[in-house]
């Protein structure tokens, strides 16, 4: 395939590859030469008519364009505006909830299974890894020296254990409102995410995030994996952190993997980097793997609140109730809030990266965007920092960046990160991240980065025969297999900060 379109009602198509001046698309010859993943006008359009893709406007020529040229952000422009009102239209599929989500079930239902690691609380964990958390930035130096320091006296005797990290950060202090909240809830989070067999909390001792109220905001934890101390008050900083570490190694070192349904996994989906083709291939794929997940009685989260407006009436009308709407409603309206109380445009988006990548507005980024939680009910709205508590589809508040939206995901309790991107990124947070890519040339290019390439469907492999294989992949990656950003030790944690530093 040279070019999709999309949907029936589109006036432009997608080169699914570079397309060459002269070249016949639905009947209309290009006038210019078209890079991939940009879009082809297929009829003349006048100053001021809408573009359409996906079905929907994504906004509006500012100046005329013939057909068989190629319309990008120079001259488009958003057709969105600020706070909306919205009313709640369900699907008639969502009314009454009919079908629910088993019309997406397998017949290999109750047999697929991943390896995982049951914890006391109910949990289950993909890996089984100990975790170094600063409470505060200013030990992020101890932290790192005492995990160095621990992981060679371990060398070649980790037993089940995958890894010993440790997440610096910038926070814990100077921080005033939701910005210390913010840093208390995450870093809590991350004590009790099943994916840590054995977690040691460090802090400093004057930071405003004292030791004694974050244990107060933990709550009960096993004394035997989960150790927390104040470096002021001992004299050997370093070597006591280390005693704590082999006594955590101890007990989480024994630990088993064991077969767990697939009911068990909470995957969080994510995009970063985007091109063209992202709502093409590597996107849809995912919406497919999380109607799959949804139907097998497992989760998934989808985020990035601002990449939703232009498409969030999709998201609204398939909430599976009224107060499951409002809080949808809410999560959008609050974000524009936010954006509109610093003073900034609510749709100053995409980034530079994406229209090279062939994305013009905001609401072809979001039509894109919001593919990657396929078509099931919206079970589940979650405040920033919330912790997971229905299955299902869930919605979570956080930005669009991909570090502190990826550390969100993980922070409500995914025990993995989906992610998409055309243009390719190497990073991954506190869970297994793994890399999309939506083109082939990314993938041959970025080997070393990218785990899965989607780009085959825009090659022609059929949709059901990629979407088995990312199935596979997946759960192999559940039962242990590292993904690129594991292999290469690259784990980082970002708290989302809105507000003052002291």
């Amino acid at each position: 395939m040279d070019y999709i379109k999309i949907n029936p009602a589109d006036n432009v198509a997608v080169a699914l590859q570079d397309l060459s001046q002269g070249t016949v698309v639905e009947g209309v010859t290009l006038s210019m030469d078209i890079p991939r993943g940009h879009k082809i006008v297929l009829h003349d359009l006048k100053a001021g008519e809408n573009v359409v893709k996906y079905g929907f406007p994504i906004g509006h020529v500012t100046r005329d364009a013939a057909a068989g040229t190629m319309v990008d952000h120079t001259c488009i422009k958003t057709n969105l505006e600020g706070l909306l009102e919205y009313k709640y239209e369900p699907l008639p599929e969502i009314a009454g909830q009919a079908g629910n989500d088993e019309r997406h079930a397998r017949p290999d239902r109750a047999s697929r299974t991943f390896k995982g690691f049951r914890r006391a609380d109910g949990q289950v964990g993909v890996r089984n890894q100990i975790w170094v958390i600063p409470n505060v930035g200013c030990v992020n130096g101890i932290c790192q020296t005492i995990v160095e320091r621990f992981k060679a006296e371990i060398a070649g005797k980790e037993g089940s254990v995958d890894a010993v990290v440790a997440f610096p950060h910038n926070y814990g202090c100077s921080q005033l409102g939701a910005d210390h909240e913010n840093t208390r809830t995450v870093l809590a989070d991350m004590v009790h995410h099943p994916n840590a067999g054995g977690v040691l909390v460090v802090s400093l001792g004057c930071e405003n995030n004292q030791l004694d109220a974050f244990r107060e905001l933990v709550g009960p934890v096993d004394e035997s994996r989960v150790r927390m101390f104040v470096t002021q008050k001992v004299d050997d900083e370093i070597e006591y952190g280390l005693q704590q570490l082999r006594e955590i190694f101890a007990v989480c070192s024994k630990d088993v993997r064991e077969d767990v349904p697939v009911s068990e996994l909470r995957v969080g989906l994510k995009c970063g980097g985007s091109d063209g083709l992202s709502g093409i291939t590597a996107n849809p794929l995912l919406g497919v793997f999380s109607d799959w997940i949804v139907a097998q009685g497992g989760t998934t989260v989808l985020t990035e609140v601002p990449e939703m407006f232009g498409a969030e009436t999709i998201l609204m009308n398939r909430c599976q109730d009224v107060a499951t709407f409002d809080k949808t409603v809410h999560l959008i309206n609050d974000f524009k809030e936010y954006f509109m109380k610093q003073g900034m445009p609510v749709y100053e988006n995409p980034s530079p990266g994406n229209k090279a990548g062939g994305i013009s507005t905001l609401e072809e980024k979001s039509l894109g965007c919001t593919q990657k939680c396929g078509k099931s009910i919206v079970r589940g709205v979650l405040k920033y920092g919330e912790r997971l508590n229905v299955k299902g589809l869930n919605l979570l508040s956080a930005p669009g960046n991909d570090l502190v939206a990826s550390t969100a995901l993980a922070s409500c309790g995914c025990q993995i990160v989906l992610f998409t991107t055309g243009r390719g990124t190497p990073f991954g947070t506190f869970v297994p991240t793994m890399k999309i890519s939506t083109n082939t040339p990314l993938y041959e290019k970025k080997g070393n980065w990218i785990d899965f390439n989607a780009g085959v469907l825009a090659q022609g492999e059929p949709m059901a025969d990629v979407a088995a294989r990312f199935i596979d992949f997946v759960l192999a990656a559940a039962s242990g297999e590292p993904v690129n950003n594991e292999k290469n030790g690259w784990r980082e944690i970002a708290i989302f900060k809105s507000g003052v530093t002291l």
